[in-house]
């Protein structure tokens, strides 16, 4: 038996037991009611006739018989089972382990505990990232200048003519700042520089004072410099000249900064409150709650350096992520000739000592050296540190990785110079730029048999023509008519030229109206004019005019004129384009197409593509791959670790390089990422700076400063939208930021852009500012043409359109393009009237008189092969005055 009395002794046993203690055992649980009642007969019966514990004994004999013949009532399966009374009150604890009398529940989370769950795991793994980026800075900042880490590397820029840069390095170097000059000129380049231990704070620094004049080698300092002192004027703060070397430095990535100015102590007390407070209400323009430090004692000079050792580091992501190191100790060993009997190739060896910073820099990586191109190393050594902190107490020797070399400062090696690693040939990096083309991979068909009689025709046909003397028959064969010359480069030219000069409306000015307008805008004015100026002005005003007109180029003014039109015209009047007269429409517009919709019309990317693509290189999917080159950059652990002084062995390097550091200009060596030496299509998302007011021209020279890189291309700009579809911007607008395409080596996101226009004179204004995009040979950008006529006649819906096309086959052949008007209305053309050009128009809404009817088509357009590494020294700059052209000139 089972169940709650499945055993008579049991119970036989309970009951003896509450017998013996006196219990209230005719209450108990497990007794019925039967058993109960029994029970009571059974001892008020044996009571009166026998003793009490016979009695019991006796009672329990018949208990435990009557348990064998009588059993609980069991309910069953389909018993009704009503719901409880819902008294409003919670079961308390005992009452519900009574209910369950021992047995325990499966565990299982209910819904809310699971996302209460979830909650405090992404809190706890928010902390778990928080605090190890806070470790991570924490060690970053420490081992910055310290003993392993590099050297502090702090940039002295003036930023007015009128400071004297120098003065401050001399206040940072001298005894009474608390530092150690342990070695001068430690900046290969740069005169003017030195290495500083600071024993108090347990630093080191490396100061330099860049030549601001040099653009270029001031730009490639900021790069990889820590930190830059700015000094300002005490009055005026920076000149113009300064003005555009922070927006050239704010734009490429400015990196922890410090702002000091000198002689406020030289003023009177009442004034030095006055001078500090306008001082900083001028630098807040540029820098908002920026601390400014004066500099005129060794106390400042203290101050200064203990600020810059202390503050916190900016992060730049496109150098972080790449080893790069700033040249300290450079030599150069051109390739030996001799054994080969070869011509000097004008190559050699050049060897760059330096302090690695972040990240493990690699032998087998290519290197990239500013302003000269991508190189391939040999091998990594690892001279004496010239700058220890501490050069008294040597430390022991730790085994380090390839080759176990100590690298620790003050040691005193067993030779002054090891090799740390050499280049692996198998795992080396390729300097391969350009895809290898193959000209059969294209469809090759056999000739027909119509194809070859028509060969064989012209082989026959004799031209006649005019030779040179004693010109064989064969030589004759490859000498060209101009009529024929003229033809071919006219069918192989491209339409460039020719969308350059319809990218805006044309416009019939003859050189001498040309000249007569720049007469008029420099001053000039009809004869009758001049007369009476002469009459009513002096001899110094003639003078003067005369001096002006001396320092004014006409032909530029001329150019200027031209680009101010076109930009005028392009604004007013955007991709509108007149059909030619003397050349039919079908033929000029050959390569053009209409779509539906500009949004949703499909375009094959991979459809008629230049020649150039099949020498760049593409990725399946740039993001993914930039993600995965990225990470494994970061996750880096061997080779040359952050913090050493290395010597760099860099193959076939021009002597240029050797030269331009004699020179005086610094030098920057940086390790590229895999993928990072070879070309493609990049697009960089610029606006333009306001400094500028120029037109730039779409296809026009621009000079880039990409990240670490510097060259020279003609770019194509369009619009920045997140459609499959990109239009064309002709110009380079002021209003929106603007996406610049170009071929040019792959750079992985992210890194800042500067965009320079070299004038004729040899200087370079900053024109626009931005980041890298993205690298995508199958972006579509289109360029859009706009056909107009004129409604001639209207009759509700239709229209008689003319001025659009001007012969009947014109006509036909666009019928299928939809039609649009200013005002809004879409049709078709139906059908053609006469043969001068007038067609019949079906419109879906009543049309309006003053309406205008266009056309939109379509082109893809494609960068212009022009990258050009070389980038040429620009001349000190001159804040420039610029196209001054009024707002209501008369256009024609």
């Amino acid at each position: 038996m089972h169940g709650r009395y499945n055993s008579a002794a049991l119970l036989q046993q309970v009951i003896i037991l509450m017998l013996k203690k006196k219990s209230r055992w005719h209450k108990h649980p497990y007794l019925t009611k039967a058993h109960r009642h029994c029970a009571r007969r059974s001892s008020n019966a044996e009571v009166a006739t026998s003793s009490k514990f016979a009695g019991r004994r006796t009672l329990v004999a018949k208990m435990v018989s009557g348990a064998e013949q009588q059993q609980g009532h069991r309910a069953g399966v389909y018993k009704q089972k009503n719901k409880g009374h819902k008294h409003g009150k919670h079961r308390t604890k005992g009452e519900i382990e009574r209910e369950n009398k021992g047995r325990v529940s499966v565990t299982a989370l209910t819904k809310k505990q699971r996302k209460e769950t979830r909650k405090m795991d992404k809190r706890h793994k928010a902390n778990q990232l928080r605090r190890n980026k806070k470790d991570l800075v924490l060690t970053e900042k420490r081992r910055l200048g310290s003993r392993d880490g590099p050297p502090h590397l702090v940039a002295v820029v003036a930023l007015h003519a009128g400071v004297d840069a120098e003065a401050v390095t001399r206040l940072l170097r001298c005894e009474g700042a608390g530092g150690l000059v342990r070695e001068e000129s430690s900046v290969c380049g740069v005169s003017d520089s030195f290495g500083l231990v600071m024993p108090r704070f347990k630093q080191r620094f490396t100061f330099l004072r860049p030549d601001t004049a040099d653009m270029h080698s001031l730009l490639d300092v900021v790069k990889v410099a820590d930190s830059l002192v700015f000094v300002l004027d005490s009055t005026e703060g920076w000149d113009s000249y300064g003005d555009h070397c922070l927006s050239c430095l704010f734009s490429q990535g400015l990196p922890t900064h410090a702002l000091v100015c000198q002689g406020v102590s030289d003023l009177a007390v009442k004034k030095r409150v006055d001078s500090r407070r306008a001082l900083a209400k001028i630098s807040e323009i540029r820098f908002p709650g920026a601390r400014l430090f004066p500099l005129d004692s060794d106390q400042d000079a203290t101050l200064m350096l203990r600020h810059l050792g202390a503050q916190r580091q900016r992060r730049l992501g496109f150098r972080s992520r790449r080893p790069h190191l700033l040249a300290q100790q450079v030599s150069y060993t051109p390739n030996s000739s001799e054994g080969s009997g070869e011509a000097p190739t004008g190559l050699g060896t050049l060897r760059v000592s330096g302090y690695v910073r972040g990240c493990p820099l690699q032998v087998d990586r290519l290197v990239h050296i500013s302003g000269f191109g991508d190189f391939l190393l040999s091998q990594i050594d690892a001279p004496i540190d010239p700058l220890p902190l501490n050069s008294m107490t040597p430390r022991p020797a730790k085994p380090g990785k390839e080759g176990d070399v100590d690298m620790q400062d003050g040691g005193v090696e067993v030779a002054s110079v090891r090799v740390l690693m050499k280049a692996d040939p198998a795992r080396r990096e390729s300097l391969q730029a350009e895809a290898e083309v193959d000209p059969m991979d294209g469809e090759q068909t056999w000739p027909t048999d119509t194809e070859l009689l028509e060969a064989e025709e012209a082989r026959k046909s004799k031209r006649v023509m005019k030779v040179p003397k004693g010109t064989s028959d064969y030589q004759a064969t490859w000498i060209v008519d101009e009529e024929d010359e003229n033809g071919e480069e006219d069918e192989e030219s491209t339409d460039d030229d020719e969308d350059d000069e319809d990218s805006m409306m044309e416009e019939s000015i003859d050189g001498e109206d040309l000249d007569s307008q720049v007469d008029a805008a420099s001053g000039g004015g009809s004869d009758e004019e001049d007369e009476e100026e002469e009459l009513n002005s002096t001899s110094d005003k003639g003078g003067a005019d005369q001096r002006y007109d001396e320092h004014m180029d006409e032909a530029e003014e001329g150019e200027g004129l031209k680009r101010y039109r076109e930009a005028r015209a392009n604004e007013m009047f955007p991709d509108e384009v007149d059909t030619p007269l003397d050349q039919s429409a079908k033929n000029r517009f050959q390569r053009y197409r209409g779509l539906k919709s500009f949004r949703s019309s499909p375009w094959d990317p991979l459809e008629n593509l230049p020649a150039d693509y099949s020498r760049i290189f593409q990725f399946q999917s740039f993001e993914r791959t930039r993600r995965r080159v990225l990470a494994e950059a970061a996750q880096e652990e061997e080779g040359a670790m952050v913090g050493w002084y290395v010597t760099l062995h860099v193959m076939d390097v021009p002597s240029t390089v050797m030269e331009s550091v004699q020179a005086g200009r610094p030098l920057v060596l940086v390790s590229l990422l895999p993928h990072e030496q070879k070309m493609s299509v990049m697009h960089m998302l610029v606006r333009r700076h306001p400094s500028n007011t120029d037109p730039i021209k779409s296809k026009e020279e621009l000079v880039f400063h990409c990240g670490f890189r510097r060259f020279r291309a003609c770019p194509i700009f369009s619009q920045h939208t997140s459609a499959d579809k990109h239009k064309l911007e002709r110009f380079l607008r002021a209003d929106a930021p603007t996406v610049v395409s170009v071929y040019a080596p792959i750079t992985f996101p992210t890194a800042g852009v500067l965009l320079f226009k070299q004038r004729e004179d040899g200087m370079q204004d900053l024109v626009g500012t931005g980041s890298l995009l993205s690298c995508d040979p199958q972006r579509v950008v289109l360029k859009r043409i706009v056909l107009s006529g004129h409604p001639f006649k209207i009759n509700r819906r239709s229209a008689v359109c003319r001025y659009m096309f001007f012969n009947r086959d014109d006509i036909l052949w666009f019928k299928p393009v939809e039609l649009r008007t200013k005002w809004g209305r879409r049709g078709h053309i139906k059908e053609a009237l006469g043969t001068h050009g007038h067609m019949k128009c079906v419109f879906d809404s009543q049309m309006r008189s003053q309406d205008t009817v266009m056309m939109n088509l379509y082109k893809r357009v494609y960068p212009r092969w022009t990258y050009d590494p070389y980038v040429p020294l620009p001349l000190p700059w001159v804040k420039g005055e610029g196209t001054q052209v009024p707002d209501d000139f008369d256009m024609e």
